[in-house]
């Protein structure tokens, strides 16, 4: 009855979908192989003994959370075949640039059944992995009737996601929906309590943490050029506000902060990461609208003349942002100041930087609540609150230091969620191999220092 309910509801809507789909830029491209109408040969899989992995991560931050796992299934089932999926533009230009030689990208299928089983008959998964609660009713279903296990990786409720679902019929279909997966890998507590709360099978919920902590260090894509403080015209010793992921809004109230900063440090730079690049013309007016210099990094050459002064840099680039938090003084992280509920608080973390962000934590909650536990982080209730403290941090270097350890510290003493995935997930794969020593797991983040 649900399923029946849910198609009905899911045809009449198809119109609206596509043209909302159609209309964003970065789910426009791989819109006709969603629908299953690429030209034929693109999904097949070669026939043969090796076994197909199929994970699925919706866009960028799915896909950097997955490239530490995609990267140790490659070396642990070297004949298996890694296909990574996603939704839009970005997570396939993340999945082309740091998974390159690993894994190959494809276009996740719509919903809709006949979509879902053409490109199941087509790829032929021994398994399917999908990231942090992509839950799609008749992908799952069709999954356990072909006898493919699924599992949900680094899997999270937010708040907001967690009582939509739980209110009224919609919690009876999500129960009937959360009885074809094969295993729920969550990162707290928390999440393993509301996701039992929806109809999981507790026999089939662990916790087993966030394998965002298990990242490397980021790399420069191949061939590529190194973003650094020289290429953006910046000295060594003018202090850099990177604040990443922003929104609309949030802009506005970082760029207040930072005319509140200058006043009393006129050589601070502000970088600006647009969370959609396809944003950065509508930040760079509004920046110029305030009278401050602004430049954006596309338009910045190797031998760019070097300024002095106040003024803001857009980084309107993809992939560059994880790395360039490297040359931050203090970072603040977006997604925070307004209700979006926050990006990846451990991109500056891992190069020891004082994380700041606002009030708005609800996708990186138990992160959070780590890094401002360990001193190593700072919630802002407000803009006025966030200038107040940044000032207070840029006046005091050797609090920077202390909060920079501290964050980083978060990171390495919560290493361990990749190597207890890859315990389970062995458990789903025929012919696995045996585990990589932990010894050599406590090298995947290329930090030094212990784990707990």
């Amino acid at each position: 009855m649900w399923y029946a309910l849910y198609n009905v509801l899911l045809v009449l809507c198809s119109p609206i979908i596509l043209c909302i789909l159609a209309a964003k830029r970065r789910c426009r491209r791989g819109l006709p192989e969603r629908l299953g109408l690429e030209r034929a040969g693109v999904f097949d899989v070669p026939s043969g003994p090796e076994q197909v992995i199929w994970i699925h991560a919706v866009s960028l931050g799915e896909v950097v959370a997955v490239v530490p796992l995609a990267r140790e299934l490659r070396l642990r089932y070297p004949g298996s075949r890694l296909i990574v999926s996603t939704v839009t533009e970005t997570g396939r230009e993340a999945v082309e640039q740091r998974l390159a030689g690993v894994a190959d990208h494809r276009y996740a299928p719509l919903d809709f059944p006949w979509a879902v089983s053409w490109v199941i008959h087509r790829w032929r998964p021994a398994l399917y992995l999908f990231v942090e609660t992509e839950l799609w009713p008749n992908m799952l279903r069709a999954l356990q009737r072909n006898g493919i296990p699924s599992i949900l990786v680094n899997g999270r409720l937010s708040t907001r996601s967690y009582e939509r679902q739980r209110m009224g019929p919609v919690r009876h279909f999500y129960r009937t929906m959360l009885r074809t997966v094969s295993m729920c890998l969550m990162q707290s507590d928390r999440d393993m309590q509301r996701i039992v709360e929806l109809g999981a099978d507790p026999s089939r919920v662990r916790r087993t943490g966030n394998i965002k902590f298990d990242q490397p260090l980021p790399q420069p894509a191949t061939q590529g050029v190194m973003l650094s403080r020289p290429l953006l015209g910046i000295a060594e010793g003018e202090p850099v506000l990177i604040a990443g992921s922003t929104h609309p809004e949030e802009e506005e109230q970082l760029l207040a902060c930072y005319q509140r900063l200058i006043q009393k440090f006129p050589s601070l730079v502000l970088i600006l990461a647009p969370r959609h690049i396809e944003r950065a013309a509508q930040v760079e007016v509004m920046v110029q609208a305030s009278g401050i210099p602004v430049a954006r990094r596309s338009t910045i050459g190797a031998g760019a003349a070097r300024t002095t002064g106040p003024r803001v840099i857009i980084l309107d680039s993809r992939g560059e942002l994880a790395l360039l938090y490297r040359e931050a003084t203090v970072a603040f992280v977006g997604g925070t100041l307004v209700p979006i509920g926050g990006h990846n608080l451990l991109e500056p973390a891992v190069w020891g930087k004082p994380v700041l962000f606002g009030p708005y934590t609800d996708h990186c909650a138990e992160v959070a609540g780590l890094l401002i536990d360990a001193k190593g982080g700072f919630r802002a209730h407000d803009a006025e609150e966030l200038a107040g403290e940044l000032a207070r941090l840029l006046g005091d270097p050797s609090r920077i230091t202390e909060m920079g350890v501290a964050a980083q510290q978060v990171v390495l003493q919560n290493q361990g969620a990749l190597q207890r995935s890859l315990d389970v997930i062995a458990e789903f794969l025929p012919g696995s191999k045996r585990p990589v020593p932990p010894a050599a797991d406590a090298l995947a983040c290329g930090l030094s220092g212990s784990r707990s």
